[in-house]
């Protein structure tokens, strides 16, 4: 078992215990277990899985940065949920606005693309 802490901007958000960590980065899946080596990995929007005391937990990431070193994984994202914490509803309502950006010439369409993947995260997640 190792340490995983999980910071958002409004400061820690999660710290949990876990066997393995599995997370999508920009260079692929990645698997983490205790004593791994060090390594700072860029993480893209997608799903994360532990397995901590209770069993197997999915979680929605919005992507961010992964540090692992001395058993403890600290990871810096712009928000986390864990699959039972999602409101399925509000997601998919995310998501109907992003493909309404999409749509409109006037709208930004970077922020509206990042918004879209992130609601289809927590959907998947949540399902």
């Amino acid at each position: 078992m190792f340490k995983v802490q999980v910071i958002t901007p409004l400061g820690e958000n999660k710290t949990m215990e876990t066997s393995i960590l599995n997370v999508r980065t920009t260079t692929g899946d990645m698997g983490i277990l205790s004593n791994h080596m060090p390594i700072v990995a860029m993480l893209q929007i997608s799903m994360m899985s532990t397995i901590e005391g209770d069993g197997r937990h999915r979680y929605a990431v919005a992507g961010g940065v992964l540090y692992f070193a001395d058993n403890v994984a600290t990871i810096l994202t712009d928000a986390i949920e864990r699959s039972d914490e999602i409101d399925i509803e509000r997601a998919r309502r995310a998501k109907e606005r992003a493909e309404r950006a999409l749509k409109d010439p006037n709208s930004d369409i970077r922020k509206a693309e990042v918004s879209l993947k992130r609601a289809l995260n927590r959907i998947d997640v949540a399902s």
